[in-house]
């Protein structure tokens, strides 16, 4: 199909599931640097950047050893039990730097994704403690209304009302009760993350075992499926069952590791070929037909015509430099599904 063929092309159902790691975040800040020029952190890094020196430093040997393997040392702490002194610190300081990041005032990675989904069928969850996705969500939703966003280990971007049971920004008061958003909980023992423990994380895993167990098309997006975060695992593997269940669905890798090693970690995840690689977000379904992913799918996986199994896509392209010219370019998908649900009887 052409570009034209395609924006015209939609589809009411369908779902695309898009699942986050640090490696999204940090290819985000690679491409387009955080607005005041502060470095995200990453698990092997996090004690360097957000200056916890001072205090691992007062930590016994045998949990220094974990410097450079922060969920086993924040785990170590917790095991331990005595140094709660220590854990508080870590928390705060943590939390107090993440949520002073901002996006720049360009397009990121973050508006690409949020405006290469749609709304009411597709979602983005996170593994993300970082405020980005949330903020690309609400300033793209001038344009659109964005797909459902998902936050599995928190984020300081958001707060929870528990007596409402609902999150709102953080520091916000609720409406009904006038409660205010308090922050949530991003820190967990490594080997007892206990998703069900926290009502508001266990929402939002619900929220995705409910869009995994439907979904046509899943992207996971920097997320390397560690060894380590059993309990991740064993519930995206639940929700979307076995590979033979699922031999009808493709499976996406975004990833910098070599093919083989991805593929690899999420082999009980894949029906045979059915599953694409690519080493950043500009070679994904998400980049070549944005808001379309599904129905290119159908028509690769089920073409109506021998044609429709050799699509043009619809790339979208990187050069955008200001959030109004990247709307622009969206504009004519987001009018053709407006017209085609105002055709829907």
């Amino acid at each position: 199909m052409t570009r034209e063929e395609e924006i015209i092309k939609v589809h009411g159902n369908g779902t695309h599931v898009v699942i986050l790691g640090a490696g999204a975040s940090y290819a985000s800040t690679l491409r387009n640097p955080e607005k005041n020029g502060k470095k995200l952190p990453l698990m092997r890094n996090i004690v360097d950047i957000v200056g916890l020196q001072d205090i691992v430093k007062e930590l016994p040997e045998d949990i220094r050893a974990f410097k450079e393997d922060f969920e086993k040392l924040y785990s170590s702490l917790c095991k331990q039990g005595k140094y709660s002194w220590a854990t508080t610190e870590i928390e705060l300081r943590i939390y107090n730097y993440f949520k002073e990041l901002e996006l720049p005032d360009e397009p990121t990675i973050y508006d690409y994704l949020v405006l290469s989904l749609r709304r009411g069928k597709d979602v983005i969850a996170t593994f993300n403690w970082d405020p980005f996705l949330y903020q690309a969500y609400v300033r793209n939703s001038e344009l659109v209304d964005s797909p459902g966003i998902l936050f599995l280990h928190g984020t300081v971007a958001l707060g929870y009302d528990a007596e409402e049971g609902r999150a709102g920004p953080v520091g916000y008061f609720s409406k009904n009760t006038y409660n205010e958003f308090l922050p949530i909980k991003l820190l967990y023992p490594v080997d007892n993350k206990d998703y069900n423990s926290d009502p508001y994380i266990k929402g939002q895993w619900d929220g995705l075992a409910n869009r995994l167990n439907v979904a046509e098309r899943v992207t996971i997006f920097g997320y390397s499926a560690p060894i380590t975060d059993v309990e991740a695992i064993e519930l995206l593997q639940k929700a979307w069952g076995t590979p033979e269940r699922r031999n009808m669905e493709e499976f996406e890798l975004i990833d910098i590791r070599p093919q083989a090693e991805v593929r690899k970690s999420w082999k009980t995840f894949i029906h045979s070929h059915h599953y694409g690689y690519g080493n950043n977000f500009f070679e994904s379904s998400l980049a070549n037909h944005p808001r379309r992913s599904v129905e290119s799918y159908h028509h690769w996986a089920m073409p109506l015509t021998p044609s429709e199994a050799f699509q043009e896509g619809n790339p979208v392209p990187q050069s955008f430099r200001h959030l109004h010219e990247m709307w622009e370019w969206y504009r004519p998908l987001v009018e053709a599904e407006d017209e085609f649900y105002k055709a829907k009887p």
